[in-house]
């Protein structure tokens, strides 16, 4: 009888036991990834057009962004800065034809993109239109074309690989470390990309990196 009730309070202890590690355990677990959650109010950007690896024959594009915890203020544009509002600033660039391979890393590797990947400017009244046109009014223009609207229309453009950075600003156009990257491609119409030597590489293959 003894070593019965020996037995039956020994699973009752485990029990126990077991019931205070789900109660300590289990609510450190759900804290600990709560945590490591980003901030649902931290301002982020999101592209929702053209997307990242998009092929497309057209040479414009409508590029058009989610804007989330960042409020749009048009009637402050270049005025003093305020807690949470601003404007966006689209920076579209074409990849050079023929890129270093080492070099291609490094630049996309870079959150913003620097180095060679950086190739022409698509920021001017020429393909962005009335943003190009506030851009050049501005002097940002073959930087960034500035915009008040989550979107912007590029055209005009030749054929190649583009990387588009765009950027939340602050009402006096300095930007925030919030941003989004897409990259797309416009095709050629012959179908054929350029030649490269000396061991150089497309543009195109820079989608093999991201």
């Amino acid at each position: 009888m003894s070593g019965r009730t020996s037995i039956v309070l020994a699973a009752a202890a485990v029990a126990i036991v077991a019931a205070a590690i789900v109660l300590l355990g289990g609510g450190a677990d759900e804290s600990s990834e709560a945590s490591a959650k980003p901030s649902s109010t931290e301002p982020s950007v999101q592209v929702i057009s053209p997307r990242n690896g998009a092929r497309q024959a057209s040479h414009a594009v409508v590029v058009k962004v989610d804007v989330r915890n960042f409020h749009l203020a048009p009637r402050h544009f270049g005025g003093e800065p305020q807690l949470g509002e601003g404007n966006l600033r689209f920076g579209l660039n074409r990849v050079p034809d023929c890129v270093d391979p080492v070099k291609l890393r490094r630049a996309i590797e870079s959150p913003f993109g620097k180095g060679r990947l950086v190739g022409k400017s698509f920021d001017f009244p020429r393909y962005a239109g009335p943003n190009g046109v506030l851009a050049e009014r501005i002097g940002s223009a073959g930087s960034y074309s500035p915009a008040t609207r989550p979107e912007i229309y590029y055209h005009d453009l030749r054929s190649g690989f583009y990387r588009l950075v765009i950027t939340l600003a602050e009402n006096d156009g300095s930007p925030t470390p919030f941003h989004g990257v897409t990259n797309f491609q416009v095709l050629n119409r012959s179908g054929y990309g350029p030649k490269c030597t000396g061991g150089k590489v497309p543009s195109v293959k820079a989608a093999a990196f991201e």
